[in-house]
């Protein structure tokens, strides 16, 4: 199969059949096979009785349905586990991706070579509200990745098979699948400019809280990316900074009160100095800091995944 079109949804019940015919006509025109995934999220309105009365004229639409509402990145991971196509299409389903753009995304993982190829909406055709935010956090994400895309949460991707079978999307960490990808091994990431078409029917599900969590997860994803397997490389190098920086404090806290008794300098007690307190503090958060890498070391040490890896190719090896 070439492309399997994955899309999840929740309450978009006036845009579903219209999506359905454009991405049948689009794909009949470029002669590919293909299959549409529809995940509904959770709807509460007719979305899913539209999918089933369009399932049953249509083979290649398959649909899966959650009894409640899970989120993007839960629909996302189904659809993936289900795909099958050498190619997976990710778009939303608000009519805001234009199907057009699919066979370009599909010649730029088979003829580019390319792993993932994000959509950019250059031209975004949303409130400055939206549009100010999602610079912030785009231009964020470029620094921390290092991953050099315009719009790292746009709907429209475009991803080789083999990249959607080896990451796990959760939470809401859909808007950070190109991480996700290229800390897989998945390093040839590329973008288009797609269309960004105005809003038809419904309203945007998503409110100014996602930009705050986006930033929590982005920080999250890198944190666990680069401590996850060495915990004591972070816990325990700030904890051993912070113990010693307080011991070396109350040392010399300790040292001036003795060289003041021994000259019989009248000196106040080294207790009513709020330094002291601060050092103590210190030594005590450093080995709390300390304590809590060895013990994140050992529950990685004793994880069954703590050698989890991806095998890319074999040469003369069994199964």
């Amino acid at each position: 199969m070439d492309i399997s079109i994955v899309i999840p949804f929740y309450n978009e019940e006036e845009s579903l059949q219209e999506l359905v015919a454009w991405i049948e006509r689009v794909m009949s025109e470029q002669k590919l096979e293909f299959e549409i995934i529809m995940v509904d999220d959770g709807s509460s309105d007719a979305s899913w009785r539209i999918v089933e009365s369009m399932s049953e004229s249509r083979k290649h639409l398959k649909a899966i349905k959650f009894r409640r509402n899970y989120g993007k990145s839960a629909a996302l991971q189904c659809g993936f586990q289900a795909s099958q196509g050498k190619v997976v299409i990710t778009m939303d389903a608000d009519l805001q991706d234009s199907p057009e753009e699919i066979p370009a995304l599909y010649h730029m993982i088979i003829n580019e070579g390319y792993d993932l190829v994000s959509g950019w909406k250059k031209i975004r055709h949303d409130p400055i509200s939206k549009r100010l935010p999602s610079k912030v956090y785009n231009a964020v994400a470029r620094w921390v990745t290092g991953i050099k895309l315009h719009d790292f949460n746009c709907g429209l991707k475009a991803y080789r098979q083999q990249v959607v079978k080896s990451i796990e999307v959760y939470g809401d960490m859909h808007r950070n699948i190109p991480f996700l990808a290229k800390q897989a091994g998945f390093k040839k990431i590329g973008e288009k400019v797609v269309q960004h078409r105005k809003r038809q029917y419904g309203v945007s599900k998503y409110g100014w809280q996602r930009f705050v969590t986006g930033f929590l997860d982005l920080i999250t994803l890198v944190f666990i990316t680069k401590f996850g397997r060495r915990p004591m490389h972070f816990f325990g190098v700030l904890g051993t900074l912070m113990f010693i920086f307080g011991f070396m404090w109350a040392a010399f806290l300790g040292i001036e009160k003795l060289y003041a008794v021994k000259n019989h300098i009248k000196a106040p007690l080294v207790t009513s100095n709020p330094y002291f307190y601060l050092a103590l503090v210190a030594m005590i958060l450093g080995t709390q800091l300390f304590l809590s890498g060895f013990l994140a070391e050992l529950i990685v040490r004793t994880s069954s995944d703590r050698n989890s890896y991806l095998i890319d190719q074999k040469i003369n090896l069994k199964e």
